[in-house]
């Protein structure tokens, strides 16, 4: 269908369409230097994962930002597949909402993909003004042509999770998308449903809370998320707010691609599940918990038990597989959910992490594992940190990793990852059957960076992916 469409707009008609279109060359990652003693702004960095090129898992490009520590972090699109039927709009630039400075890039990736350059700069003080948000994250297209970023907090770090709208073609910012008042308590992800009316957002904490690093005695006390806020879409409030038992930490949302699918995934990092919501019976929205990854007891860390932490999530664009990194644990997971309510383990790969033998920290108890997994190296460096962003291939056949979450954490969790830098691993994907393999011929190290080591976050193909593009 895509390649008959003589006026189609961005991306691709259906998810299943998308797992046609081509092999990814190229991959944009923010890079961060915010937390490493490096006086370096941050940067987009463009890596080539052609096996064909001769610069094959080389940086072939860095855009640095005009600014420093702006905690560069995750990244959307001007537009995707939610244009699909507007010829008018084209993927031509690329979002980088600022974590912690509040600032969002524009960056011009269509003039010439392998060299992106900054189209425009929105300063932390517009957003103030027109939308009193601050400390801005995800970022989705819009059918209407507009970008819509959620927020965790306001311009002095209390917890607010609204929505900042821009104008898709001139990037000015047009206020909130929420009703004036109506923002939730806190923020981080969210995803979309039209054909639901629906939209669902989760929570992180205020950034006054999680900004130097993790305190378990904020937990206890009762500052960090537990709650889905469901949305209607039209009206652009909440109508529905979701407790979640065992769901510390709601962080990466994914609806089924399908978009006349009404149910999809979240991941809670701090209670280690997977929970599945979902549209009931009466028309409400319901939660429950399908699958736990139970803690480790340990002796060496800085709490007794050690939680798996799942820090990102995925589903395959034929809402075949879901995948997870634990952060702490180590391990990278496929879960086949063809029965949505009941996942069933398909591959699983420990790619370094917290509990590798040799290292300061001894399994006392684990519920999962006989021995500690070995350390993971490959082309003869040991990898530091633990999987955390992860992205799939279009056709659902590779996976990559990077192994930073934010700077104050990494330094707190992972002192390794600030002095040696973040590294880009690739994961083969069993399709037919579930499984997961390391390509040994695949690294890309962020230690070796010109201006030092950097941690490099979450992965972008110049075409789209199964995590920036929702279809109506």
């Amino acid at each position: 269908m895509a390649t008959q469409c003589g006026k189609c707009g961005p991306g691709y008609p259906s998810p299943l369409e998308a797992m046609k279109g081509p092999r990814e060359e190229i991959v944009y990652l923010p890079c961060i230097y915010r937390n490493t003693g490096i006086e370096a702004p941050d940067y987009l960095a463009t890596v080539d994962i052609d096996p064909k090129s001769p610069q094959y898992c080389q940086v072939i490009h860095r855009l640095p930002m005009p600014n420093l520590r702006d905690e560069l972090h995750h990244s959307g699109w001007n537009a995707c597949s939610s244009c699909f039927g507007d010829s008018t709009k084209s993927r031509t630039k690329l979002i980088l909402p600022c974590l912690m400075s509040s600032r969002i890039y524009v960056v011009d990736v269509g003039s010439d993909p392998r060299a992106p350059k900054l189209h425009k700069v929105i300063e932390a003080e517009d957003i103030h003004a027109k939308c009193d948000l601050a400390y801005v994250h995800t970022s989705h297209c819009l059918a209407s042509g507009e970008v819509m970023i959620s927020t965790l907090g306001d311009s002095k770090g209390n917890g607010k999770g609204g929505f900042v709208l821009l104008d898709g073609e001139t990037f000015e910012v047009k206020g909130t998308w929420e009703q004036p008042g109506g923002a939730a308590p806190m923020g981080y992800d969210f995803w979309y449903q039209p054909r639901h009316n629906v939209m669902i957002s989760t929570e992180w904490a205020a950034p006054n809370v999680f900004r130097d690093g993790f305190n378990p005695a904020d937990v206890e006390a009762g500052l960090y998320g537990s709650h889905l806020h469901v949305w209607d879409w039209q009206r652009h409030e909440i109508i529905q707010t979701l407790t979640l038992q065992d769901g510390l930490i709601p962080l990466e949302i994914r609806f089924l691609h399908n978009p006349d699918a009404a149910q999809g995934f979240v991941g809670c990092a701090l209670s280690s599940t997977i929970q599945r919501f979902y549209k009931n019976q009466g028309g409400t929205w319901s939660v429950e918990k399908v699958i736990q990854v139970p803690p480790k007891k340990v002796k060496g860390w800085m709490l007794p038990e050690m939680p798996g932490l799942i820090t990102d999530i995925l589903l395959s664009l034929d809402d075949r597989f879901l995948y997870f990194s634990n952060w702490l644990h180590g391990d990278l997971r496929q879960y086949d959910i063809s029965d949505p309510q009941r996942p069933r383990l398909t591959g699983q790969l420990f790619l370094g992490g917290s509990i590798v033998k040799g290292g300061p920290v001894q399994v006392l108890e684990d519920q999962e594992l006989k021995s500690q997994p070995e350390p993971l190296v490959v082309k003869g460096k040991q990898v530091p940190g633990g999987p955390q962003m992860i992205q799939l291939s279009l056709d659902g056949k590779r996976l990559y990793i990077t192994t930073s979450l934010y700077s104050a954490w990494d330094k707190q969790f992972y002192p390794d990852l600030i002095r040696e830098g973040s590294m880009m691993l690739q994961i083969d994907v069993d399709t037919v059957k579930g499984g997961l393999k390391l390509n040994p011929n695949f690294l890309v190290d962020f230690g070796k960076e010109p201006l030092g080591p950097a941690l490099a976050h979450e992965l972008r193909y110049p075409g789209g992916d199964c995590s920036s593009d929702i279809w109506l």
